[in-house]
């Protein structure tokens, strides 16, 4: 994933969501949390964290959600913001030759060095993508960006859009209107998790994060939603991100700031390795929270709990995707070291996370970790094979070019039969080093790819 074109117009990991215990869930009962579950008709992801988090209101935020029923009945398939005047905004975007025409609109508003320094909406449907659509395309994107300018009181260059969906099918410019008009007329300053739900496809549970930073000793609220569950590889990949903090801080400071954290979370993921045509992460800032001074500079120091949450929402958001990876039954962390440097370290790691067949023995359970070796070898990048050592969870499989003295199988297989895999490999060259997170692939991703369009 890439930041917005130059010069156009216009870390702490977080716990893995599966962890929540019992008395997790109580607490949510209590607070307010609510069960992160589908109807029945939908299987979610066995992967999916219990409650979805109790993301408290934002000031200069308001959302409404509506059903435009372009692809989806019964459901809300389509949000917009409203934020108040002068809330600044940074994006990131697919790195895709075929980008859709929302990417391409928020492209032209959002500078790669920049940002964006007045932002009043955005307007996110799901079911249809907008992508390989032509004029038509991106006369439906104009006609909604007007009717969310008209509901909020702002120009259509204030206006930011997002959508997930099918590829090659023209949205409907009557429903996609009146989706806006509904939904700019019910704007409130709570509904996170509708307003989570309104944007999924294939995902089977909603997705949402939040944290509270310091700043200057006010309280700052960091949270973000999140889509995505198949065609997801750097960069980025069916996914999207909006991110929404009460804080002070200026659109150039907010690009870089984004930018450098969608390296180690967005674009540190892959279920099968399908870069999108759609993706693209937000930050918005609305400066209406806790009273601090203005950030100007990334090397303000105030920054540095900011830096840290956003990293860590921004990390939970990116590894619930992978939890929810479609047909997915283990999440799988691999970490590569002694690489060349951090590029090769992280080439490799793809290689391993990407690979059908390491992905399917997983799946299996089957302790064939000869398919790890294969998927270093055909990385590309340098690996010494007569140092090269591999770990499953925290069992040593193999050292110095063969197997390690000690192995038992047995040991690997029970590691594999838990929904949490840790893969660690060194390639015995440098120092370079790199951590990806994957699911494993199952009859359940061919399952739900032959049926999408049905």
């Amino acid at each position: 994933m890439r930041s917005a074109r130059r010069g156009q117009s216009g870390s702490d990991k977080t716990s893995p969501s599966s962890a929540r215990t019992k008395a997790s869930k109580q607490k949510a009962k209590q607070t307010g949390r609510s069960s992160n579950k589908q109807p029945e008709t939908v299987k979610v992801s066995p992967l999916a964290p219990d409650t979805f988090p109790a993301i408290p209101a934002i000031a200069g935020i308001t959302m409404g959600t509506a059903r435009t029923g372009i692809k989806y009945s019964g459901r809300p398939d389509l949000v917009a913001f409203r934020f108040a005047k002068g809330a600044q905004a940074a994006g990131v975007f697919a790195s895709t030759t075929m980008p859709g025409v929302p990417v391409d609109w928020c492209r032209s508003l959002i500078d790669s060095d920049q940002g964006m320094s007045d932002v009043r909406g955005l307007v996110v449907n799901a079911g249809n993508a907008n992508v390989f659509t032509g004029q038509a395309g991106r006369d439906v994107a104009k006609a909604s960006a007007m009717a969310a300018a008209k509901a909020i009181g702002c120009r259509q260059k204030n206006v930011l859009l997002a959508s997930t969906g099918l590829i090659g099918e023209k949205p409907p410019v009557d429903k996609m209107v009146a989706g806006v008009e509904k939904a700019a007329g019910a704007l409130s300053g709570d509904g996170w998790e509708t307003a989570a739900r309104a944007i999924m496809t294939t995902d089977t549970f909603a997705k949402g994060s939040t944290a509270t930073a310091q700043i200057d000793g006010a309280d700052i609220t960091i949270a973000g939603i999140a889509k995505g569950s198949g065609m997801v590889a750097p960069d980025m990949a069916t996914m999207l991100a909006f991110l929404f903090t009460d804080a002070n801080i200026a659109s150039p400071v907010l690009q870089t700031l984004l930018s450098i954290n969608v390296r180690h979370s967005f674009n540190a993921i892959t279920v099968d390795g399908d870069a999108s045509t759609s993706d693209m992460v937000l930050l918005i800032a609305t400066g209406k929270g806790p009273t601090h001074k203005p950030i100007t500079r990334v090397g303000d120091r105030r920054l540095a709990d900011f830096r840290r949450k956003l990293s860590r929402v921004m990390t939970d958001l990116a590894q619930q995707i992978v939890r929810d990876g479609e047909g997915a039954g283990k999440f799988i962390t691999v970490k590569v070291t002694g690489a060349a440097n951090r590029r090769a370290a992280k080439t490799i790691a793809l290689s391993i996370a990407n690979s059908p067949l390491v992905k399917t023995a997983i799946a299996g359970e089957d302790a064939n970790w000869g398919r790890i070796v294969m998927a270093v070898g055909k990385s590309g990048e340098l690996a010494e094979r007569d140092k090269l050592a591999i770990r499953i969870g925290d069992i040593l499989v193999a050292r110095n070019g063969e197997a390690h003295a000690g192995y038992q199988e047995s040991r690997v297989a029970l590691h594999l039969k838990g929904k949490e895999i840790d893969l660690e490999v060194d390639v015995g060259v440098g120092a370079g080093e790199a951590t990806i997170w994957t699911c494993d692939l199952t009859h359940g991703y061919i399952r739900i790819n032959a049926d999408y369009r049905s």
